[in-house]
């Protein structure tokens, strides 16, 4: 386990795959500052431990997450407004962007399993993730718009329009409404929908495959879709030809022609 052992959350893991379940399921898993802190520390923890090659992220009960917590965290900000904080409100949204910057920095793939709602920061912690399986009754919304915020919150805009598309992406922002989970996936939101009794085993399903495969070069994978994003081709070619050279260079690569020769799966973790 990681030094910090968390409060707002439950924590868990079996056979290389770590699972994080938000635990306010009254709330919708509503987020407290509190919870916000804490994610944001674990997941920086637990990115240096090679146990866990695959995490899993849900919520308990009926929704994924809610978002910020109205009584818990909407009212406290309204206080600083009040008092015209901009130090202390800064310091809130940064700490909620390093949410979404640990979930991206983290090595191993990341699956969000959306049971319910996931709406506000709820949404975008979803798609700051790898995967999105979500259930029949999911339903997603970039609410900022409805309470007076920007739509650009915590990442959303960088990271929506490379899941939708810029055109996609604006109308979600901009207007705020919720989108089901067939829609969801139409649009590229979601990788699967699963039935709801079959999501955490689908989740863990895929969570296990991702953990029993070659954890190096998956990080280095992930790595440069991020690194990428920002770079002419001539740069990402040169960027990816010393990626994978340097990957020609790992045991995984020796011990996937290895396999490859004596005919059996590759064993890329003792």
């Amino acid at each position: 386990m990681t030094d910090l052992v968390p409060r707002t959350f439950r924590y868990e893991e079996s056979e290389g795959v770590g699972t994080i379940r938000l635990n306010r399921p009254e709330r919708l898993n509503a987020l407290t500052f509190e919870t916000y802190a804490e994610l944001r520390d674990f997941l920086d923890g637990l990115n240096g431990r090679e146990a866990v090659r695959a995490l899993v992220l849900r919520g308990e009960g009926r929704g994924f997450c809610s978002g910020g917590d109205v009584e818990a965290i909407i009212g406290e900000l309204v206080t600083l407004h009040r008092a015209h904080d901009a130090e202390a409100l800064l310091a809130f949204t940064r700490m909620t962007c390093d949410v979404v910057r640990n979930l991206r920095r983290f090595k191993k793939p990341v699956i969000a399993a959306v049971n319910g709602v996931a709406c506000g920061a709820g949404a975008v912690i979803a798609i700051a993730c790898d995967f999105r399986l979500a259930a029949p009754e999911a339903r997603f919304a970039f609410l900022f718009p409805k309470v007076g915020l920007s739509g650009a919150d915590m990442g959303a805009a960088w990271l929506l329009p490379r899941l939708v598309g810029a055109g996609k992406a604006t109308e979600l922002l901009l207007r705020g409404e919720f989108v089901d989970a067939a829609e969801a996936q139409r649009i590229g939101l979601v990788h699967r929908v699963v039935h709801a009794e079959r999501l955490e085993e689908e989740a863990a399903s895929l969570a296990r495959a991702l953990a029993d495969g070659p954890s190096n070069a998956l990080a280095v994978t992930k790595e440069m879709l991020d690194r990428e994003a920002s770079m002419t081709l001539d740069e990402a070619l040169e960027a990816e030809a010393r990626a994978q050279a340097n990957c020609m260079l790992h045991a995984e690569f020796l011990e996937a022609y290895e396999a490859w020769r004596e005919k059996r799966p590759p064993r890329f973790h003792p």
